[in-house]
C-alpha cells in the first residue's frame, strides 16, 4: 500500500492507514515526546542528473528525454507536494553564455511541470566552473535549509569548490543550523555528489564530506538523498542512511567495477534502460521514508 494508492482510497471513503520504511529509516521512531514532531505524511519527487544540453552517443535522445521525464511526472495519479533536483541541471560548458542559455532552457522546459514547488541545487556541471555563479542567477541559494511536515531539509553544495569540498564556511553554516536542532528531529540532507567516499578516484565522493557526517551523527533521525553517479546506490554510514538516485541521461557502472566511469552504451532495444526518477513517501511522525523507483515512458 504506497501513499498514492492510500489517497485513492481515501478519496473514495475506503479504510487503509499508511506505513512506510526503508533500510536505514524503519528503526526511526518518534521522540517519545508523544507528538512534539507532530505532522502528516507526504511524498516528494527526486529528480537528478538531467545534463540538459548534452549532445552525444550515449543518449541519442538528449534533446527530448527531459521533455518525457516531465510529462512522466505529470502523469502521476497523485501529484507529489514538491520535486527536488538533486544537481546537474546542465551539461558542462567552458562558455558561461551557453552555460546561461541551458539553465534558461532547463528552467523553461521544468516550466511544464504540473508541481510548481521545486527545490534546485548544483551538480558539478552546473557549477565547478564558476562557483555556481550563473546557478545562483537562475535558481538562488546553492545551500539552504527548508521544512515540510516537520522534516527538516538541508540543502548540501558540494560542488560549487572545484576541489569537491563543501568548505569550512558551510561547514560552519551547517554546524549552526543542526544546533537548532533536537536530536530527535528528522532530517534529510540533499546533496549532489555522495558525503561519504563511495569511489573516490572516479570524483564519487566529497573531501569533506566526512566532518558533515560527524556533525550530523548525534542525530538520531538523518537520511541523505543524493545524484551524482547515475544509478539507486543505498548505504549505511552508521544509522545515516544515503540513498542515490538514476538518470535522466544515461547510466554509470557499478561503483568501481571498472577502470574509468564511463556511461554505459545506448541500448537501441532498449533505449531508456538505466534512467528514470523516483518518488520518497516519508512517513513525517515515524521518520520513515520508502523509495519508489520509476523509469521515464518512452512515447
Amino acid at each position: 500500500m504506497d501513499r498514492r494508492h492510500f489517497l485513492s482510497l481515501a478519496a473514495i471513503g475506503g479504510g487503509a492507514v499508511f506505513a512506510s520504511g526503508l533500510a536505514g529509516c524503519t528503526t526511526m521512531g518518534s521522540n517519545g515526546g508523544g507528538g512534539k514532531y507532530s505532522a502528516q505524511d507526504f511524498y516528494f519527487v527526486q529528480l537528478s542528473d538531467v545534463h540538459w544540453g548534452y549532445q552525444g552517443p550515449d543518449n541519442p535522445d538528449a534533446a527530448v528525454t527531459l521533455g518525457k521525464a516531465v510529462a512522466t511526472v505529470n502523469a502521476l495519479e497523485v501529484q507529489p507536494d514538491f520535486i527536488v533536483f538533486t544537481g546537474d541541471l546542465t551539461h558542462t560548458t567552458d562558455d558561461p553564455a551557453e552555460r546561461r542559455r541551458r539553465l534558461a532552457e532547463f528552467k523553461r522546459i521544468i516550466g511544464d511541470l504540473k508541481v510548481k514547488d521545486h527545490r534546485f541545487m548544483p551538480g558539478e556541471h552546473d557549477a565547478s566552473l564558476d562557483r555556481g555563479a550563473a546557478f545562483k542567477e537562475f535558481f538562488g541559494d546553492t545551500h539552504y535549509t527548508f521544512d515540510r511536515q516537520g522534516v527538516h531539509f538541508i540543502v548540501l553544495d558540494n560542488v560549487s569548490d572545484p576541489g569537491a569540498k563543501l568548505g569550512d564556511e558551510q561547514l560552519a553554516w551547517l554546524q549552526a543550523d543542526l544546533e537548532k536542532r533536537d536530536k530527535a528531529a528528522p532530517i534529510v540532507v540533499l546533496t549532489h555528489r555522495p558525503l561519504f567516499d563511495l569511489v573516490p578516484k572516479w570524483d564519487w565522493a566529497t573531501r569533506d564530506g566526512a566532518k558533515a557526517i560527524d556533525l550530523l551523527m548525534p542525530f538520531q533521525h538523518v537520511t541523505v538523498f543524493y545524484g551524482h553517479i547515475h544509478q539507486e546506490h543505498h548505504q549505511m554510514t552508521g544509522h545515516i542512511a544515503h540513498h542515490s538516485a538514476k538518470s535522466l541521461i544515461f547510466p554509470l557502472p557499478a561503483p568501481g567495477s571498472q577502470e574509468r566511469r564511463t556511461p554505459l552504451p545506448w541500448d537501441p532495444a532498449q533505449p531508456y534502460k538505466g534512467l528514470g526518477f523516483r518518488e520518497v513517501e516519508a512517513d513525517a511522525k515515524a521518520a520513515s521514508y520508502k523509495v519508489t523507483e520509476f523509469p521515464v515512458v518512452r512515447t
